[in-house]
């Protein structure tokens, strides 16, 4: 089980939509498409995981198993999108993914889904789940940040932590916007549970990549890297020694 012991990595993302990589702003413009899958991955070679987020299925509009398969042969992944009830989650774990990115379903309107996790960490592993807290507005946004919830990220790590090796912060206010991220909300999270967290949501600069990976977060990249704001090779200087894994 992973917690603020292991030392936080840049983690850069792989968006699907048809079949193709994509760059989305606030979750649903697309902005950019990558290049093939393949290329993507041989352009992040070196970093120790990959975050993959099948937005097919977030949307339900199908979704890249094939991919996300081949994916997991090549590289270390972590997958969400879609992950509403465990036999999707033991769809993923099946096809080899590290983590299984678990968001809308861990919540209702009352609260926690808190049945739903413990058959869910009961059935994969709470080691192989990581679970999204997409923040807009200061509160849990689910049904792909459409729905808004009345909790606050800060105020449910701690009842959440039996179900999951670590959590996925997204800050959704600047997601896709290229425009600066909240550092004091992810130091509010960081002082909120042992777990480990991954912080998302518009880290730009690398100023910012270094001050979230200073408060042991991990820093999952997109639009940033995709147009070339910030620059891999630079990245790559910052990941531990010894290129060390999440485990």
């Amino acid at each position: 089980m992973s917690d603020i012991s292991s030392p936080p990595v840049v983690v850069p993302c792989i968006d699907l939509m048809g079949g193709k990589v994509v760059q989305l702003v606030q979750g649903r413009k697309k902005a950019l498409e990558g290049e093939h899958p393949h290329v993507m991955l041989e352009k992040f070679a070196g970093f120790p995981v990959i975050q993959v987020i099948d937005l097919d299925a977030a949307m339900e509009q199908g979704e890249n198993n094939a991919i996300v398969e081949d994916l997991a042969t090549r590289a270390r992944i972590r997958v969400g999108g879609g992950v509403r009830n465990v036999e999707r989650a033991k769809t993923l774990a099946a096809l080899g993914v590290d983590r299984v990115i678990v968001g809308t379903a861990a919540f209702n309107a009352d609260g926690i889904r808190e049945d739903f996790l413990k058959e869910l960490s009961s059935r994969v592993g709470a080691e192989k789940v990581t679970i999204a807290l997409d923040s807009k507005g200061g509160r849990i946004v689910v049904r792909g940040w459409k729905e808004s919830t009345s909790l606050q990220a800060a105020d449910v790590l701690r009842q959440l932590e039996p179900y999951c090796s670590g959590f996925l912060c997204t800050y959704v206010d600047k997601e896709g916007m290229m425009q600066g991220t909240d550092l004091a909300w992810f130091e509010s999270l960081r002082k909120s549970t042992v777990r480990e967290i991954t912080a998302a949501g518009g880290i730009t600069t690398m100023d910012e990549v270094k001050a979230l990976l200073g408060m042991n977060i991990n820093t999952a990249l997109g639009m940033a890297v995709y147009t070339g704001r910030l620059d891999l090779n630079e990245l790559r200087q910052l990941l531990p020694s010894g290129n060390v894994a999440i485990s």
